[in-house]
């Protein structure tokens, strides 16, 4: 089934019509309406197995917290929510913007996809070593704030661990975004629907076991002062050659200019989750943070992201920055309309929110399966967490319809700025949420005790 788009465009002078230009396109793999089934079947299983990869990644964050680096050098866990969240930043930013691309026909020839390939491969490997080191120094000043000093050795392994985790996980992730949307694009796979969950479900479990290794390397070595510093200006070194090979793509000449902003801020809000991290995890009272933490935060920021990559598609292809779509509803729309309306974004969303129950089930299932935690699935535990995930959801794609509505009407992409702010709030709503229902468990138990 083709899809054909016309584009009318009308010139004035003063109140008389003086010409007009008339654009049809006509594509054979256009955006396609889609029932809620079959998005629920597209979506389905990346999102069980990425939901997997991050119950693997709590299980190793669950293990590496007790690693000699991370109990000495306890700022490295203000460092993962960042460095994890650089999937939400770099990847499935990445994922977006070639999944809009495939679907409106403009990866079609061979030489234009592979320039627009290398040149983003080059764009992320330029954010992941700024936002990486960026990363470094934010978790550092934190960690001189609430502890009152500050240990130059340990800065620099930590600064050295972020910038080449950051490095080897957006190179590796990369190249599999790139393998994915152009694999599901030749088997007639919606992009948006499988790229942005299989980003997540390596993002996680990479970042991690690469940080706890790549920082338990250079702990090892910390004798030797000069390593760690080495290593940071090399891959800084590298910023101009990434710059250079990144500017010939003119799109991604403009967010080398303007897309600065979404990935520090997102970085310095997924700071503040990791901040919370790193008070809980080590509280007897909070035991079961680390596990679940990767968990409640990457399935939020999944489903987030798959909405507003369909978003974002959807106004590439009806309409033109600037301007909203005559079928879509309001600049600002109330979560009735988000969540209850006809409209095909509405209906993604009804159908991302009803994942996340038997979604979180599972995963529990299995991280009580594999003793992961050590935390008492009680049912007031159970009901505690699925209502702090549901309610993270809730709030995340309702903040997604707001937020790309209102890029798209400044004329920005949602590609490239909705994602990163939407995963790192994912982070800080998790993260805070899951505390919160850690407290209130404990209030719980200390009011039947009578303590």
């Amino acid at each position: 089934m083709a899809v054909t788009h016309l584009a009318l465009e009308l010139r004035f002078q003063g109140n008389k019509l003086r010409g007009f230009t008339c654009k049809l396109t006509r594509s054979a793999h256009g955006v396609l309406p889609e029932s809620s089934w079959a998005i629920a079947f597209q979506v389905l299983l990346p999102y069980l197995v990425s939901g997997m990869g991050m119950v693997a990644a709590g299980i190793v964050m669950d293990i590496v917290q007790h690693w000699e680096v991370f109990q000495e050098i306890s700022e490295v866990f203000i460092l993962v929510p960042a460095l994890v969240g650089l999937k939400g930043n770099l990847e499935m930013t990445l994922a977006s913007r070639l999944s809009t691309a495939a679907n409106t026909g403009q990866m079609e020839e061979a030489r234009q996809k592979w320039r627009m390939v290398i040149c983003n491969l080059a764009l992320i490997q330029l954010q992941a070593t700024v936002v990486g080191f960026l990363a470094a120094v934010a978790a550092v000043g934190l960690g001189v704030l609430t502890r009152g000093r500050l240990n130059i050795i340990q800065a620099s392994v930590l600064c050295a661990s972020s910038v080449t985790t950051a490095f080897i996980t957006a190179l590796s992730l990369g190249l599999v975004m790139v393998a994915v949307i152009i694999g599901s694009r030749k088997v007639g796979i919606n992009p948006d629907n499988v790229a942005t969950p299989i980003a997540a479900s390596l993002g996680d479990i990479t970042t991690l076991s690469l940080l706890a290794g790549v920082s338990s390397l250079f702990f090892s070595y910390r004798d030797m002062w000069y390593l760690p510093p080495a290593m940071c200006c090399f891959f800084l070194i590298l910023i101009p050659v990434w710059f250079t090979i990144a500017r010939h793509s003119p799109p991604i000449r403009e967010i080398l200019k303007s897309g600065w902003t979404p990935v520090i801020l997102a970085m310095s809000i997924s700071s503040i989750g990791g901040l919370i991290l790193d008070n809980t995890v080590s509280n007897p009272d909070f035991e079961g943070m680390a596990v679940l933490t990767p968990v409640i935060n990457g399935v939020g920021g999944n489903l987030v992201a798959i909405q507003a990559s369909r978003m974002s598609t959807y106004l590439h292809y009806w309409s033109v920055p600037g301007v909203l779509p005559s079928k879509t509803s309001g600049n600002c729309p109330g979560p009735c309309v988000t969540f209850c309306s006809s409209d095909v974004n509405s209906k993604s969303a009804r159908v991302l929110v009803i994942l996340v129950v038997p979604g979180h089930l599972l995963f529990l299932y299995f991280i009580h399966l594999l003793q992961g935690g050590h935390t008492a699935m009680t049912p007031t535990f159970i009901i505690c967490y699925l209502s702090a995930a549901l309610l993270q959801v809730v709030i995340l794609l309702y903040a997604a319809s707001l937020m790309v509505r209102w890029l798209w009407r400044r004329g920005q992409d949602p590609d490239n700025f909705s994602i990163p702010y939407l995963t790192a709030l994912g982070d800080l709503l998790g993260t805070g949420l899951l505390a919160l229902s850690f407290r209130l468990i404990l209030m719980a138990s200390s009011a039947r005790t009578g303590v």
